[in-house]
């Protein structure tokens, strides 16, 4: 009885059934303190659907989804690693249209997997920021954006929008301040411009476009306002984020638009006062191209960029009356073509960046949130940080030099967990372990894998990475040529658990170390994959992190030839220009 009464207890310290939330805006930021994105996750779609007047483009995908763009299940483990080592918020990008009908009913399985993963931020007392991320964003060959800052597109989808915002807001009415909802991520006009409206258009501007794309914009946030205040409970006084056009920050005075994206913005009227904060992005160049050379910027002018950034948001955004976060910050790797990122090629100028931001957006009342990187791919499955330092860096420069915050790193791992989960895996349809792992554990490494044999069919089948040839590997001394059917090997029927362990020689370990690994095969449901180093002598091995070297939109879709715009690349943003 007693332990069902602590339990009770503590759901009810989370969700802050019979509190009311009184803590405004500008405090809120303030002990946000410093974020994190969990990017490439729950906002991760495999894109596709040209018109979403039609049915087919809704509802494509199951909860699997979250791990569509590399990235693995989240885990409250990982939560538990922000919080330890300084993190005070995390954002939590959320893509809906892959997951509800035309109407705008989102699939109970995955409004449930949302839940969970809020649970996992909240839970671990960190203020967690829910948004809806790319149902916004740039159109491209194979797929359109349903949300876009236009009129005639406001107008066709406020209802589903508003249906949409109604449900988010009735699942999570009764939490209490640790939890905002974020309205809307990028949003683009008909054009998909970047920087300011109608950027796109014919001669860089067109009147008539940018005023229907702020009108837009501006009709969309005050829905999502006057929707989440409808809904009641805590969302009464809930405090809300509302995004800039493009998530621009009006930075810059190549163009006179620049600022259009700041000035045009409003604040939605709200019959809670006090309870709405303004996001823009920032993803400023700390290396430039002169004379085909990728060259370093100077300190001082990268300093002068924050300081003008921030001048201009508290000019023209707090001016309106409410505070600002930088809901995604980080560097736009200008020779990235190379596949290389600063953090690879200039990192003591990109520490250098990363303290100065911080600290000068904390003395300015702004709480940032860096995007995606800090621990990365199967390094959050463990998990540990693949830029320990850069963690380190960002921590220190907001709560000072001495704060003692944990950051584990990848190289003190004696194992990894490359999956854990229920998947059902067929030809193609399995599990990649990138081949950085392989170099961090080491020549001694294996691969435990959980499994249960599901049909009469069942196989194992190993690929390299880059899928050019099946590789050798060894099971209980026996030599395997990228091949085992379990019912073979150990003789029994479906419906069988294994825990199989297989290791590598010499010369394949080599060339895992290269390409990576596939683990696929037919009629097997997958538990757990670890990659496990008997040793412990693995903290001398460098890691090189995770290279792909191919674009895709922000939508997800892959492309040969980028044009001008933000596009991600090895796990990143990068604009194009």
């Amino acid at each position: 009885m007693k332990k069902l009464l602590i339990t009770f207890i503590s759901v009810l310290s989370l969700t802050g059934a019979y509190a009311q939330i009184t803590e405004d805006a500008t405090t809120a930021v303030k002990n946000m303190g410093v974020g994190w994105n969990l990017g490439n996750t729950l906002d991760a779609s495999n894109g596709g659907g040209k018109d979403f007047n039609q049915t087919t483009y809704w509802g494509k995908q199951g909860v699997d989804s979250e791990t569509c763009w590399g990235q693995p299940v989240t885990s409250p483990a990982l939560m538990k690693m922000m919080k330890g080592a300084g993190f005070g918020a995390i954002r939590v990008p959320v893509t809906w249209y892959n997951h509800m009908d035309k109407s705008g009913k989102v699939d109970a399985a995955w409004m449930k997997r949302v839940h969970e993963v809020v649970d996992y931020v909240v839970g671990n007392g960190m203020y967690c920021i829910l948004n809806v991320h790319h149902d916004t964003g740039a159109d491209n060959s194979s797929h359109t954006s349903w949300i876009k800052a236009d009129e005639a597109n406001y107008n066709a989808n406020k209802a589903r929008y508003e249906y949409l915002w109604k449900q988010i807001a009735e699942e999570f009415k009764n939490y209490d301040k640790h939890l905002l909802f974020e309205s809307y991520n990028e949003m683009l006009d008909v054009k998909s411009s970047w920087c300011f409206a109608s950027f796109a258009a014919a001669g860089q501007y067109d009147a008539a476009i940018a005023a229907s794309a702020y009108n837009g914009l501006n009709g969309y946030a005050q829905s999502f306002v006057d929707v989440v205040r409808a809904s009641g409970g805590n969302n009464a006084t809930r405090n809300l984020v509302v995004n800039t056009y493009a998530a621009a920050n009006g930075y810059g005075t190549w163009n006179s638009h620049l600022k259009d994206p700041l000035t045009k913005m409003n604040l939605p009227k709200d019959e809670a006062e006090g309870h709405l904060i303004f996001e823009v992005h920032d993803y400023p160049a700390i290396s430039e191209e002169k004379n085909g050379t990728v060259v370093n910027r100077t300190l001082a002018s990268i300093k002068q960029q924050v300081d003008g950034t921030i001048s201009g948001l508290k000019n023209y955004l707090v001016s309106k009356g409410a505070p600002v976060i930088i809901g995604e910050w980080g560097t736009s790797n200008v020779d990235s073509g190379a596949g290389k990122t600063d953090y690879d090629v200039r990192r003591s100028l990109m520490l250098q960046f990363a303290e100065y931001y911080v600290q000068k957006c904390k003395e300015n009342g702004i709480a940032t949130f860096y995007w995606m990187g800090l621990t990365d791919g199967q390094f959050r499955s463990m998990p540990a940080f693949s830029q320990a330092d850069l963690a380190e860096q960002i921590i220190k420069a907001y709560h000072g030099s001495d704060f003692k915050g944990e950051f584990p790193d990848v190289n003190d791992m004696a194992s990894i967990v490359a999956f854990e989960g229920d998947k059902l895996i067929g030809w193609g349809l399995g599990i990649t372990l990138p081949a950085n792992l392989f170099e961090t554990m080491g020549s001694s490494v294996q691969l435990e894998l959980t499994y249960k044999q599901e049909g009469s069919g069942d196989a194992i089948q190993l690929f390299y990475g880059d899928w050019s040839v099946k590789p050798n590997f060894i099971v209980d001394g026996k030599t395997y040529a990228g091949d085992m059917n379990p019912r073979f090997v150990y003789g029994t029927p479906t419906g069988t658990e294994h825990k199989t362990i297989i290791t590598f020689d010499a010369a394949t370990y080599t060339k895992l170390t290269q390409k990576g690994l596939i683990v696929h095969g037919d009629q097997v449901r997958l538990y757990k994959a670890v990659l496990v180093n008997p040793s412990t002598d693995i903290n001398a091995v460098q890691n090189k992190g995770m290279e792909d070297n191919v674009y895709y939109t922000l939508s997800g879709q892959r492309i040969a030839v980028p044009q001008r715009g933000i596009y991600i690349k090895n796990g990143k943003k990068v604009f194009v220009k």
